[in-house]
């Protein structure tokens, strides 16, 4: 199957196919205990916060929105997609979840479109949007645009979502570096997002979950002033809530240049 134009339901479908996952009953679901905590800061620059957040651990599900700067409408492009998903139920039936999902997040597009469109003056109201949702004994990583996904799970952290960006481009083209990528002038430049275009394209990946593992999603408020390194750090820390805050304050401190929004969760035995 071709995975470039798949909807997420079909890649997952794929995937769970690929690598012979057992069919879940109901009996199997959230074996795991998951913790969260999410925050969210304007920063010292910008005049509003076009962030937006969703914690939403009784469902499983976290998200992160960053409306795009410089256009009309970033804050309501995000709360769209927030909104979009604040009265998500879980549904017993993997694949009926992730396709759920993405038809909140297409719906979410379509209102962004027509808002736009509305306003006039060919408007543009978009947002990135990178979500996390749990179904033990998988979680899964949903997204449009350079909003991000991080997994530390014992010594090593991972990127799990791939930026959907002009500089990721580049870099997966071979010509700059991820060092130049980091200060390249084009570094805001999104090629996906929620709300630009009639047809919205959204990644999916999925991972097995273990007691221990801590997910970070988090607006590039964040990450453009805190290395994966940095965040691996305090990602390990014994308390999420630390976790959050002292990301944050470190992002803040180093200029806080635009909003900043973080999402942590863990998991572990019930």
């Amino acid at each position: 199957m071709n995975l470039v134009n798949a909807t997420p339901a079909d890649k997952l479908n794929n995937l769970l196919s690929a690598v012979s996952a057992p069919t879940l009953d109901p009996a199997q679901e959230q074996t795991m205990r998951w913790t969260s905590c999410a925050m969210t800061h304007t920063g010292f620059v910008r005049k509003h916060n076009e962030d937006a957040i969703l914690d939403h651990r009784e469902q499983g599900l976290w998200l992160v929105a960053d409306g795009m700067g410089g256009h009309w409408g970033g804050d309501q492009a995000s709360q769209t997609v927030i909104d979009a998903m604040a009265d998500f139920n879980r549904q017993q039936d993997l694949s009926d979840n992730v396709a759920e999902i993405e038809l909140r997040l297409k719906e979410a597009n379509r209102t962004c479109m027509r808002t736009g469109a509305q306003a006039g003056k060919k408007r543009v109201m978009g947002t990135t949007a990178a979500l996390l949702f749990a179904h033990d004994p998988f979680c899964f990583f949903i997204w449009v645009g350079d909003s991000r996904v991080y997994r530390r799970r014992g010594e090593t952290t991972e990127q799990m979502t791939h930026d959907h960006s002009l500089v990721q481009e580049l870099v997966d083209q071979g010509k700059i570096t991820k060092a130049e990528a980091e200060k390249h002038p084009s570094g805001n430049v999104i090629t996906r997002a929620v709300g630009v275009g009639h047809k919205l394209q959204i990644d999916l990946e999925f991972a097995t979950t273990e007691p221990g593992d801590t997910f970070l999603l988090c607006s590039d408020g964040l990450y453009r002033h805190v290395s994966d390194q940095e965040i691996g750090e305090h990602l390990q820390l014994p308390n999420i809530n630390d976790a959050a805050s002292r990301l944050l304050a470190l992002a803040l401190s180093r200029g806080g240049s635009d909003n900043i929004s973080i999402v942590v969760t863990r998991t572990q035995n019930h």
